[in-house]
């Protein structure tokens, strides 16, 4: 059995599938604009209008009526929405259930599954050994893993910006089989990288873009080896308490703290809807296992998006950052995606889908304006994953010059 390909949007998820994106990046690329204010850490004052809108109370009903009918089109579960700007009136509100069972209903109080999302906190790692000098970005990857195939080519930098050329292990049909066997089963990083290294090099190193959770499973054994932490350990000395994120962490297994969000899901060997709430998130590890909450997000996107902590100081230094946000142009239109982030339409951040949960956390930079968006469902309207019907709905009212949107199209092997 072959995994089924998934749609190109899914493209900045962890999903059990995933599509094959091939596109080749000119030698001149340029960068997205990112405003000089911005990648210095020092933004002028919030402004709204022709960015944002304020958050009245009409503009907040047209978000509760947004929110609502995707949810209805796309039937699903539970939904909460954050949405903050500096200086205006914050916009949480949190919608159905979840948990269909027991009909318990969503609230923004909430753990839930962050898939992808991760990523983003790997990538931070990684870039915090870069300022200490314990590695550089265009090291290759064979001087810190062995059996890397093109290992002695591949940089770091390429495996954060997803131009490794290496296969996405979580198209195997060997892990797919795996997995949905027993969800519940535990998989190592070298596991994970069993699955990818049997297929062959897909491309020049830097030569396209691809989209590969294998890039990330790399990358988190880089951060391990040389801070001599545990990755998860690591996160929360170098990066979740320094930002306050008191409720994020990365799992070592199946554990999920309460009170959380019943995920459901389609991924499965038979096709038909399950709970996931108990499935092991291993498998995603360094890509995409992490566990977080509504306020936790609320605090990453601008600490991710800016390089700064909460309390102004940096945690990654501006010259890195700048590296960060260099977002070469990707098959998916009006989006770039840098070391292990992207930019949508002016809309800084990753998303995340992990069976049974999908996540939304995005920092649009000339407003200092944060949105936030948890679903207890990653099972596809139509074409479409459910956080990019929800990130879209919210920012067609909130932002319409900045629509986030990663666009559906044909799927691909």
């Amino acid at each position: 059995m072959s995994p089924a390909s998934a749609q190109l949007r899914r493209v900045a998820s962890v999903a059990l599938l995933t599509g094959s994106l091939l596109a080749p990046l000119t030698a001149g690329a340029a960068p997205a604009a990112v405003p000089a204010a911005y990648l210095s850490g020092t933004p002028s004052p919030p402004a709204v209008g022709p960015d944002v809108r304020p958050l009245t109370p009409t503009v907040a009903r047209r978000l509760d009526a947004a929110v609502q009918r995707v949810m209805r089109e796309a039937n699903v579960p539970g939904v909460t929405v954050g949405v903050w700007t500096p200086g205006q009136k914050s916009y949480v509100r949190s919608f159905g259930v979840a948990d269909k069972a027991t009909g318990r209903k969503m609230s923004p109080d909430l753990y839930t599954r962050i898939g992808s999302e991760t990523k983003t906190f790997t990538v931070t790692a990684l870039l915090q050994l870069v300022d200490q000098g314990k590695v550089g970005l265009d090291d290759p990857i064979g001087e810190y893993v062995d059996g890397v195939p093109n290992g002695d080519r591949i940089t770091l930098r390429q495996l954060a910006g997803m131009r490794s050329g290496l296969f996405n292990y979580s198209e195997d049909a060997g892990f797919f089989k795996a997995l949905t066997s027993d969800p519940t089963r535990s998989f190592t990083p070298q596991q994970l990288l069993g699955y990818a290294f049997r297929h062959p090099v897909m491309f020049r190193p830097g030569q396209k873009f691809f989209y590969s959770n294998t890039n990330l499973i790399l990358l988190g054994l880089v951060v391990e080896k040389e801070s001599g932490q545990r990755l998860g350990d690591y996160f929360k000395q170098h990066i979740l308490d320094p930002a306050g994120m008191k409720d994020t962490f990365l799992p070592n297994g199946s554990e999920f703290p309460r009170p959380h969000v019943q995920g459901y899901t389609d991924q499965t060997a038979d096709g038909k809807t399950a709970e996931t709430a108990g499935w092991n998130p291993s498998w995603g590890w360094a890509a995409g296992a992490m566990i977080s909450t509504l306020d936790d997000l609320r605090v990453w996107a601008p600490t991710v998006a800016t390089g700064r902590l909460p309390d102004g100081k940096r945690m990654i230094s501006a010259a890195t950052q700048r590296q960060r946000l260099t977002t070469p142009a990707t098959p998916i239109p009006d989006t770039g995606y840098g070391l292990g982030i992207f930019d949508v339409e002016g809309w800084i951040g990753h998303n995340g889908s992990l069976p049974g949960y999908e996540s939304l956390t995005i920092y649009l930079p000339a407003t200092r304006t944060t949105v936030v968006a948890l679903l207890n469902s990653d099972i596809d309207h139509g074409q479409d994953e459910p956080s990019t019907l929800v990130g879209e709905a919210v920012t067609k009212v909130l932002s319409p010059r900045h629509v986030f949107n990663l666009p559906a199209a044909p799927a691909a092997r």
